[in-house]
């Protein structure tokens, strides 16, 4: 089954004019991520919900995927900074900060209209529209309520994090 996602991930990507950058390895974090790309959360809510320990289709999920991501490849997810690990704007304590994001970083941005909410994925690649540069995520809970790569303003982005481990 693994090596039918590592055939599609090209087509996936490119269909977002995106190429999977060198620097991706299989068995990474965002080659993991990039895995369950399509995967929404009523249609594959038994599957979601063994993998990140809550119901997707009652709870937002976007953390609950990147820690299950970072977890599954032996890295400590916000957890283990934050009694809150389901939120978002946890994972603003994880990691180091940096200012300017590579493959695999994670991003936090907000999202609703309490200081709280969040959204949280993993930064693909940056891309100018407009004059406008915008960071291709990917991550869970993000358009159509799927795993899948959205595009985000990056100067919407709260925070840039790194992992430490």
């Amino acid at each position: 089954m693994m090596k039918k996602y590592l055939l599609l991930l090209p087509i996936i990507l490119s269909g977002c004019g995106l190429q999977i950058p060198p620097s991706v390895e299989e068995g990474s974090p965002v080659w993991d991520a990039a895995q369950l790309i399509g995967k929404h959360e009523v249609r594959d809510r038994k599957e979601l919900k063994s993998y990140l320990g809550i119901d997707p289709s009652r709870t937002e999920w976007c953390a609950a995927f990147a820690n299950y991501i970072l977890n599954d490849n032996g890295i400590p997810g916000s957890e283990s900074v934050s009694q809150y690990p389901l939120l978002a704007r946890s994972f603003l304590d994880w990691g180091e900060t940096v200012e300017q994001p590579v493959i695999g970083d994670i991003v936090v941005f907000p999202r609703g209209n309490q200081g709280w909410q969040g959204h949280v994925g993993f930064y693909i690649m940056s891309q100018e529209k407009n004059g406008i540069e915008y960071y291709y995520i990917l991550g869970g809970n993000q358009r159509d309520d799927m795993v899948s790569l959205d595009l985000f303003p990056a100067d919407h982005a709260l925070g840039i994090r790194r992992s430490s481990f």
